[in-house]
């Protein structure tokens, strides 16, 4: 909103800040992975919080001083977008070390929760602060938040680091090497992977041009346009308490499945909506609310099925290739919807995306993905990796 609202940003610098924000994933995911394995996760997660804080209170002082330009924005979205990457694989890989393996579906849906909460909340006072104060000045509310996040985590129970040979001096490639033959060595991780490239790499359409498509393009305000947006949070919340229950009903595979496939549908709202102005916003809200919905109720036992079938020594660096893969094919997929945003349109750029997503759940169909009933009752070993037996057991 702020490069939208303030420099009036096109779709393709809309494209480029999208892919600054994630794309330092790539960087991070390659070179951190081992590093959050041999080091305090909760000290990860709050060095990051507190450079966020920094970071993005210099977007407010900037604008104050009427000094506010594309090329910091550029420059905070990267760092924060490192901040955010490093912080992520952290937090996925200390959950393991604070709760038992049988209730990491339950934990992550808990998590899932809070996130929803937030969502349902952040972007309807964030829209309501951008039109009253303006868009850089309510970025500092957003660094706030940043700090209390880091304050809150003093009080959860510190972790030590994983003990280590005195050999094993630490490498980024023989991390990135370690972590990319943990998942591709799984068959039940593997086809999350390619599933996570291909999501991402057309979802990363939206993120330039969704806020665009609702502002310029259906005449939303930017207050009407976070309330949409919470629509989605106050989704994910309903299927954060639920997702376990899919899971038990249904299992693990089929709800991965089957929700990836609604998400897609769902998305199509989007680039259909038209129409009468009330008629637009109801699809967009739909959109939200149910796409949300069921995008994390496929995402929550994805999560939880990584951290149940690798060991902790080596989840920090798998989740890292996650982290890494998302960042690439964020990169490619922002700048690739942001210039063809601007060579044929909005509307048929995003539809696009949408048939993107639909394909990326085809990789699960054609896997063990697809009989998989409950958490498997083994972890994969470190070293000598193997599927486990009973791959619909658990």
């Amino acid at each position: 909103m702020t490069a939208i609202l303030t420099i009036h940003a096109t779709p393709a610098e809309l494209g480029v800040l999208a892919a600054l924000a994630r794309g330092p994933g790539i960087v991070v995911g390659l070179a951190a992975g081992g590093f959050v394995d041999r080091t305090s996760r909760r000290s990860v997660m709050i060095a990051s919080d507190l450079a966020r804080t920094a970071l993005i209170a210099t977007i407010p002082l900037a604008a104050w001083t009427h000094v506010l330009a594309m090329a910091q924005i550029y420059l905070v979205a990267a760092l924060v977008g490192a901040a955010s990457a490093l912080f992520e694989i952290a937090d996925h890989a200390f959950l393991p070390a604070l709760i038992a393996r049988e209730h990491l579906l339950d934990g992550n849906a808990k998590l899932g929760v809070t996130d929803s909460i937030s969502e349902i909340a952040g972007p309807a006072v964030a829209g309501t602060l951008f039109q009253l104060l303006t868009a850089p000045i309510a970025m500092l509310g957003t660094s706030i938040t940043y700090l209390a996040s880091a304050i809150l985590l003093f009080g959860v129970p510190a972790d030590r680091p994983m003990a280590r040979a005195a050999s094993d001096t630490p490498h980024w490639r023989r991390d990135a090497v370690e972590g990319i033959g943990a998942i591709l060595a799984h068959p039940l991780l593997r086809p999350l992977l390619w599933m996570t490239l291909l999501t991402t790499f057309f979802g990363s359409f939206f993120w330039p041009l969704y806020l665009a498509f609702g502002l310029n393009t259906l005449h939303m305000s930017p207050a009407l346009m976070g309330i949409t947006i919470a629509a989605g949070g106050a989704g994910a919340l309903f299927a954060s308490m639920l997702s376990n229950a899919l899971c038990r009903r249904f299992g693990i595979g089929p709800t991965v499945i089957v929700c990836s496939f609604a998400n897609a549908g769902f998305l199509a709202l989007v680039p259909l909506a038209g129409g009468p102005h009330g008629l637009a916003v109801a699809m967009l809200m739909i959109a939200q609310f149910a796409g949300d919905a069921v995008a994390v109720a496929a995402i929550i036992p994805m999560i939880s099925l990584r951290q149940a079938v690798l060991p902790g020594s080596i989840l920090g660096r798998a989740v890292a290739v996650f982290s890494s893969a998302s960042g690439a094919a964020t990169i490619a997929g922002a700048l690739t919807g942001g210039g063809l945003g601007t060579a044929i349109g909005t509307r048929t750029t995003l539809l696009i995306a949408v048939a993107g997503v639909a394909a990326a759940p085809l990789f699960a169909v054609f896997s063990p993905l697809r009989g998989l009933a409950g958490m498997p009752d083994e972890i994969t070993s470190a070293s000598g990796l193997h599927p486990p037996d009973g791959v619909a057991g658990g």
